[in-house]
């Protein structure tokens, strides 16, 4: 009886994986089709990869991914860094109320966090283009960071950086030469985690980017709503290949443990990293 349930349930798991994974498998696979119209697979060729190098369009977006992805994120892995050690080695009024509001730009839609953003950029006149996209990938990317940058203050060990006080070491240097380094790799995957929000965002980004600052995601959507053509496909298959490779790297990184020691993250950690966002 318990092999029979344990059967069911097994068939059960690969089900659900099959109908989640199945559209991106055949995706992938018939960005390698020959035939350019028909849905049947008439023969393998790299043809649509090749024609990539060749569109503009395409070209110009993955700059324009490239540029606004690199930017928000090294803003928002400064400034997520720095609210993940304000809350979690200091105590001032209204802490708690920040604490909530960490969570606030994940949990919200962002259809609706597009539209505010929309409306405050033409309130202030701030003209749109990748400068407001930058802005936008910001304001969601500093939760991320700083939740996994927390998470890796909660599991450091607090013992080396006394005892570097206690040598004479002044506070700057400290956290120059002891906290920094141990804090380095959720850093890292606080930043990876970051890009890859910012390389995939698409409806954030085409309500804030302006004519002529389409990026990857745009372009890719606007092709779609003209024609599927197997380049398409091409570039899906390696925006996926791309942002699971940046995944799996930043899981790696936030899992990785810190230097031997007594570890105030030895007690389960009430702040896990994210690995998705409200659509």
């Amino acid at each position: 009886m318990k092999r029979r349930n344990s059967l069911w349930l097994t068939a059960v798991v690969w089900a659900v994986y099959l109908f989640l994974h199945l559209p991106i498998l055949v995706l992938v696979a018939f960005s390698f089709n020959q035939s350019k119209y028909s849905v049947t697979w008439t023969g393998f060729t790299l043809d649509w990869y090749r024609q990539l190098a060749e569109r503009t369009d395409i070209l110009r977006g993955l700059r324009a991914s490239l540029i606004v992805g690199g930017a928000s994120t090294v803003i928002a892995a400064v400034f997520g860094t720095m609210l993940a050690l304000a809350l979690a080695r200091r105590r001032f009024p209204g802490r708690r109320a920040l604490d909530g509001l960490l969570y606030l730009p994940i949990m919200t839609p962002e259809i609706i966090a597009g539209i505010s953003l929309l409306s405050l950029f033409v309130t202030l006149k701030i003209p749109l283009g990748l400068t407001t996209i930058a802005i936008a990938h910001v304001a969601f990317n500093i939760g991320f960071v700083a939740i996994v940058v927390r998470a890796r203050l909660e599991g450091m060990d607090r013992s080396l950086e006394e005892a570097s006080l206690m040598l004479g070491a002044d506070e700057l240097t400290t956290f120059r030469r002891v906290t920094v380094p141990q804090l380095w790799p959720g850093i890292l995957a606080g930043a990876l985690l970051a890009f890859t929000m910012s390389f995939d965002d698409y409806v954030i980004t085409s309500l804030v980017s302006g004519t002529g600052s389409s990026t990857l995601p745009v372009v890719v959507y606007s092709m779609v709503r003209r024609n599927v053509e197997p380049t398409v496909n091409a570039i899906s298959t390696l925006i996926l290949v791309a942002t699971s490779l940046l995944i799996w790297a930043a899981d790696r990184l936030s899992r990785e443990r810190p230097p031997a020691g007594e570890r105030s993250g030895d007690r389960r950690l009430s702040h896990p990293a994210p690995m998705a966002r409200v659509k």
